[in-house]
């Protein structure tokens, strides 16, 4: 029997190519603003965050935590002065879900945001958006403006007296400031470094004061479940993992781009439904899954449900959604020389760990291809891995090390080929230093 090829499911993306980014009036002929208008007119915050938390929409930055719990956290936080801050610094190298968001439906952010506003007892929101993003920019700014002339921020919105405001704030170009605490330093005009945690942003963050932290997928999210309901919802993906996901793909496919589909979708039905087969008929070798800080999928792990229950049945993490889909001919070696070299580059310095250990590990990396690299080397790839993901101060340190680690799982005999025969099974190292 022929297989059933799977289908985008467009709940985050439903306007996508359908309205004009720039006309607020086509936003509302498309439901715009209808969640928003229902929260602050019908639901008190209470039972906005009860349906957030029913939902079991969980955070789409990478770390997966429950939007629900962290809500709560920050509503119970006891301040007069709480802060929503919006988490588009997209800087996972191969990401490019959030600027889908922000480039062709903005005002569902500010449609988001404005409810976790209301439902956590905030008056004052934040968008911190990548520096290069400038379309971005342009377009959330013009938005958050067209809001508060239409009415929908600003005082008293929707007669509804609640007032919220939000302001958009560029970024440096510090991949570090994708980190929460740091973006929030920045945000205060401080160098972008991460803060020691506890106490964390829910109690402690801007300026401080409590402040709700997610990401533009995440808070895409929210208007949705508020219109249809967590029952509805929770009818989408598996029963741990609800809703949908925004992967980007890339790499030695047939076609790259950008897909939304109900969370649990295999990494084979990726490649074949949606990329078109690998690229010239090639062999799959391995897929980086969340960018550069992603896990790696070799081909026993294809089939795996990419879900939030993958990380700790088979080690496999969603991440930021981004799919890098690799043939035979890339070489495990050079792509760990490409990822800590990057890795090296981007650490803020704070923590040794992570300082060391990306600096190290790319050392032995490049010894290793050049011919120059012993077993005793394994051992220490290893040993950086570990320390890094243990003792490391944030998710970069925590992150950098999880597709090295992977390499070193399943491809192990690959970098013994490195050493021990001077060979590159790829055909990539020259071991040029030898001749």
């Amino acid at each position: 029997m022929e297989s059933i090829k799977i289908k985008e499911q467009r709940v985050l993306l439903r306007r996508v190519g359908l309205i004009d980014p720039e006309s607020i009036e086509e936003f509302v002929q498309h439901d715009g603003y209808r969640a928003l208008e229902k929260a602050l007119t019908s639901m008190t915050p209470a039972e906005i965050r009860e349906e957030v938390k029913a939902s079991s929409l969980r955070g789409r930055g990478g770390a997966g935590f429950p939007a629900g719990l962290k809500w709560g956290f920050v509503s119970s936080a006891e301040s007069p002065i709480k802060y929503v801050i919006c988490n588009a610094d997209e800087s996972e190298p191969g990401t490019f879900k959030d600027r889908i968001i922000m480039e062709n439906d903005p005002h569902s952010i500010i449609e988001a945001m404005t409810i976790a506003g209301f439902a956590v007892g905030a008056q004052e929101g934040y968008i911190y958006i990548r520096g290069e993003y400038h379309l971005s920019q342009q377009r959330m700014t013009k938005a958050v403006e067209q809001a508060n002339e239409a009415g929908y921020l600003g005082k008293n919105i929707l007669d509804s007296g609640f007032d919220f405001n939000i302001h958009i704030h560029a970024g440096a170009g510090a991949y570090i400031c994708g980190e929460e605490t740091a973006l929030i330093e920045a945000i205060e005009g401080k160098r972008g470094e991460p803060r020691t945690r506890p106490p964390f942003p829910t109690t402690y963050g801007l300026r401080g004061k409590p402040s709700l932290v997610n990401n533009v997928e995440t808070f895409a999210n929210v208007p949705p479940i508020i219109l249809n309901g967590a029952e509805w919802y929770k009818g989408i993906g598996t029963a741990n993992s609800a809703g949908t996901k925004i992967y980007t793909i890339l790499g030695n496919v047939n076609k790259v781009g950008y897909i939304e589909v109900p969370l649990g979708i295999t990494t084979r039905e990726i490649i074949d439904d949606f990329a078109g087969g690998m690229k010239d008929g090639a062999t799959f070798k391995l897929a980086q899954t969340g960018g550069s800080s992603g896990t790696v999928i070799p081909p026993s792990l294809l089939d795996v449900p990419l879900d939030f229950d993958a990380m700790k049945e088979y080690g496999v993490s969603l991440g930021s959604g981004a799919m890098l889909i690799c043939d035979e001919h890339t070489c495990v070696v050079d792509l760990s020389i490409v990822l800590l070299n990057f890795f090296r580059n981007e650490s803020c310095g704070k923590c040794a760990p992570c300082r060391i250990g990306t600096q190290r590990g790319y050392e032995t990396f490049v010894k290793i291809s050049q011919g120059k690299g012993t077993i005793k080397d394994i051992s220490l790839l290893e040993y950086f891995a570990a320390n890094m993901k243990a003792l490391s101060n944030c998710g970069l340190g925590n992150t950098a090390c999880a597709p090295i680690s992977g390499i070193l799982e399943y491809f192990k005999a690959e970098i013994i080929a490195h050493i021990e025969d001077h060979s590159c099974p790829a055909g990539v190292c020259k071991f040029e230093a030898l001749q």
